[in-house]
């Protein structure tokens, strides 16, 4: 998987294209919650459940389908008034952010693969390419040399991308706002 500092990264960078003046700061955190929320599953580790098991680590809860429950549960829970974002934007949103984080864990080189189309098939699931290291499971682990290779890893292939995102969104907002020059 990727860490849980790289989902949240891959979120922030996701609200920049959804970013309207006045809307909350906590729909932000909520959009970085959901992308973390699919980790979760490896408290399953402590209950018997296996990896590869439907609810086991990148199962159920790394699919497009708990993105969409995810995403739809969230979007009703979050008292906005209508002026402030569309419900389509913030599901859309919320749901870009929990995909996301399969999405990633995809492009790991670990693990037993990403369940995307769980619960109609559990066939587990990497992208061809797959530059991210895995990040080792449980906060101890994380902090050793390893963590830190990991999180090298995740600068070049999720951090920086992430914020030349954030720079082309904000580009195309000034050069949206800005007028015309007439000649």
């Amino acid at each position: 998987m990727a860490s849980v500092l790289s989902h949240a990264v891959a979120a922030s960078a996701m609200s920049a294209a959804f970013y309207r003046p006045r809307l909350p700061k906590f729909v932000w955190m909520a959009g970085i919650a959901c992308s973390v929320i699919p980790d979760f599953d490896v408290i399953g580790f402590r209950f018997g459940i296996r990896y590869g098991d439907f609810w086991g680590h990148r199962g159920f809860t790394h699919s497009l389908v708990f993105a969409a429950l995810l995403a739809g549960i969230v979007t009703i829970a979050i008292p906005l008034r209508r002026s402030q974002i569309h419900c389509a934007s913030l599901f859309a949103y919320l749901f870009l952010a929990t995909a996301s984080h399969g999405l990633l864990d995809a492009m790991t080189n670990g693990g037993l693969g990403v369940a995307f189309f769980s619960p109609f098939d559990n066939t587990r699931y990497f992208l061809p390419w797959r530059p991210i290291r895995v990040s080792p499971i449980g906060v101890t682990r994380f902090f050793s040399d390893r963590g830190l290779a990991v999180l090298q890893s995740e600068m070049l292939w999720i951090w920086l991308p992430s914020m030349l995102v954030i720079v082309a969104v904000m580009v195309l907002r000034i050069s949206r706002a800005r007028p015309a020059v007439s000649g």
